[in-house]
């Protein structure tokens, strides 16, 4: 902390004090070149331009992630369960994975388990997520955009927006995006060996909130933090496709808890013009 500045007053103390020998001309002259010298050094260095860096959006904000926030703690589905029922409509809760398209209270634990998601403790409760969009955009202007998936259960749910996918916690928008890309569309790709190329349209990183009542949990009502870039991504076919999803939590500790939540077994794929797809 700097020290507080001295009251002025008037007292002799608060007078500058006169120098005691007027300074001569050459030391007027070394002044004038070092303050001009100063001035050309400032000059120049506000006229450099600013560098530009290959895609890294880490340099640019954070994601918040579930430390940043306090977080519910549920030992277990069936906590969760407990937790949610009185704080939602029974009709709406009772929906959850029984009418076709929806997600159960496995796949929210797990949600939240994994830091994808934040529960608010209100009622009802606001799920808040940040999501992840990719606007892939092939050689002829057209957006691949996921027209349906098809779900463990046997069911369909609709989509027609473009690849989606929740962000993990900690997790630069960068990472996402590649995780996102192997993740859905991977199983098409396999055969690069490298992994999938994906290059980003530098300058197309959007950021909007939404808030709705979520599909996946009837009931609930969503917040959706969206962070959207667009992309090109080598090796996609050109006509509609369909693309086959590894289990989401296959990998997790919670494995067990995922055999019982409802996931995606496919995704379907169709390439639009880009003036049917909002911004």
């Amino acid at each position: 902390m700097s020290p507080p500045q001295q009251p002025i007053g008037n007292t002799p103390n608060n007078f500058p004090l006169l120098p005691q020998k007027l300074p001569t001309l050459p030391d007027l002259f070394v002044a004038a070149l070092s303050v001009c010298f100063l001035f050309s050094s400032s000059s120049n260095r506000i006229r450099t331009p600013i560098l530009s860096f290959r895609f890294s959006p880490r340099r640019s904000f954070k994601i918040p992630t579930m430390s940043d926030r306090r977080r519910h703690q549920f030992a277990n589905p069936k906590s969760l369960s407990d937790w949610l029922k009185p704080r939602l409509p029974s009709e709406s809760f009772a929906s959850w994975g029984v009418t076709p398209g929806t997600k159960n209270v496995h796949n929210l634990w797990l949600e939240l388990s994994e830091g994808e998601t934040l529960l608010a403790d209100s009622t009802p409760p606001i799920r808040t997520v940040h999501v992840v969009t990719i606007r892939i955009i092939d050689k002829g202007n057209r957006v691949l955009i996921e027209s349906h998936q098809e779900l463990s259960d046997g069911s369909v749910r609709r989509r027609g927006r473009p690849l989606s996918e929740k962000m993990k916690p900690s997790e630069d928008l960068e990472s996402a995006v590649t995780r996102a890309v192997r993740e859905e569309l991977g199983s098409i790709l396999a055969s690069s060996g490298d992994g999938p190329t994906v290059n980003v349209v530098p300058g197309s990183y959007q950021k909007k909130v939404e808030e709705r009542n979520s599909v996946s949990y009837p009931g609930l009502p969503a917040r959706y933090e969206l962070h959207s870039v667009d992309a090109t991504v080598e090796g996609l076919p050109d006509g509609d496709f369909c693309t086959v999803e590894h289990e989401e939590y296959e990998e997790s500790e919670n494995s067990r808890i995922a055999d019982e939540a409802v996931s995606v077994k496919k995704h379907f794929w169709k390439w639009v013009s880009a003036d049917l797809i909002d911004s």
